[in-house]
């Protein structure tokens, strides 16, 4: 009953933040966020376009199928993955009903794609589009997919794979913050960040069979930094801490391991400590991380090396460490044993400190303090920073 009367109060909330007027897309956020997310798929069908600054009021009508199809590129490969997408649908569901959603998830692919030459077909992509199918429809969805693909989903969407490889090269970073000996085994197993790569690229929607679970992580991506997914990644392999540790020690045992997803992961917490991660290591923090220990001269060159070899050898962090020895030889060298001291002995942030308070006492005063009580309702106060 407790629940009940919480979950009603939510979507009051979410209603009252709906209708007000300019609507509060920051209040709208934090639900999304907090916990159980947006609730239903009928808050989803109003809220989701909040999100993305969707205008639902003139959706444009979609074009027919078979002229989409015709001398299309892309349309046997979406073909192939639509067909195999079965059990991303409801389990029970007609075969005619769900035949007729697929053929509209074949339609809103290619209509997002010939509308925006710019972008390549991935797969996977379809794993993404059907779950807005699922939820709002095949006119809004094709709406939200289209800003999504232009905008959240853009690295996934070049000709190549190297920006999908650049947001995969953060996951060994994140981890190594809060938890060094789980990052320095998979380290030692060379286990590289492949593992995580469809989960990334499909918002986890390829790799959940439960499609509850899938709606309530797209409520929290929608409303957050389009990096985020790669912060949920790195929660799921912590999580998994002593599953990673009793591993072998090799490259095969780690990533078989690491590759299949635990489906009852306790999702709430989960996304808390993703929250509380992006505010403690921001991008930018981690950004500088990397390329620092990349090379110490800071040319967008030497940076595009590293990820090239990285993406040769799929281990970017194995990339990553070598130069951070090498630019410790140098400085050995240049200023004696105590710079070599102060840079090996980082000092490491206590792993899960409650939302780093003493940095957020400083940006924003004590006052706000009372407004970080609960690790879910950081989004607002700092959508200066989180979305640019």
């Amino acid at each position: 009953a407790d629940f009940d009367a919480k979950k009603k109060r939510k979507v009051a909330e979410i209603y009252r933040a709906l209708n007000s007027d300019p609507i509060d897309v920051a209040a709208l956020r934090r639900m999304a966020i907090s916990e159980g997310g947006l609730l239903t798929d009928e808050i989803r069908c109003k809220v989701w376009p909040k999100l993305l600054s969707v205008n639902t009021d003139d959706l444009p009508p979609l074009p027919a199928g078979k002229e989409l199809r015709e001398d299309n590129k892309d349309y046997q490969q979406v073909l192939l993955d639509v067909r195999r997408s079965l059990r991303r649908f409801p389990p029970g569901m007609p075969d005619d009903q769900r035949e007729g959603l697929q053929e509209e998830l074949i339609d809103i692919i290619l209509h997002v794609l010939k509308r925006n030459p710019q972008l390549h077909y991935y797969q996977g992509y379809h794993d993404i589009v059907v779950t807005f199918l699922l939820v709002v429809g095949d006119r809004l969805a094709t709406a939200l997919v289209e800003k999504l693909s232009t905008h959240h989903l853009r690295d996934f969407m070049d000709s190549t794979m190297d920006n999908t490889k650049h947001i995969l090269n953060y996951l060994m970073p994140i981890i190594d913050q809060v938890n060094p000996e789980v990052h320095d085994f998979m380290q030692s197993a060379e286990v590289g960040t492949i593992f995580a790569l469809s989960w990334l690229i499909t918002w986890f929607g390829h790799v959940l069979s439960d499609f509850r679970h899938v709606v309530r992580l797209y409520d929290f991506f929608l409303a957050c930094h389009p990096l985020m997914p790669i912060y949920f990644a790195a929660v799921i392999v912590l999580h998994r801490e002593q599953e990673v540790l009793d591993c072998e020690c090799d490259m095969a045992s780690v990533h078989h391991l690491l590759s299949q997803i635990p489906q009852d992961l306790p999702y709430e917490s989960l996304i808390s400590k993703a929250g509380d991660l992006f505010v403690q290591f921001p991008p930018s923090e981690l950004a500088k991380e990397a390329a620092q220990a990349a090379q110490a001269e800071r040319t967008a060159a030497s940076t595009f090396k590293d990820f090239e070899l990285a993406s040769v050898q799929q281990r970017p962090d194995t990339v990553l460490r070598q130069r951070f020895r090498e630019r410790l030889r140098g400085e050995e060298r240049l200023r004696g044993e105590e710079r070599t001291k102060s840079i090996l002995t980082k000092p490491r942030t206590n792993r899960f400190v409650k939302l780093a308070v003493m940095g957020l006492t400083v940006a924003l005063g004590a006052a706000a303090l009372a407004v970080v009580k609960s690790a879910l309702e950081w989004a607002p106060k700092f959508e200066l920073q989180i979305f640019p």
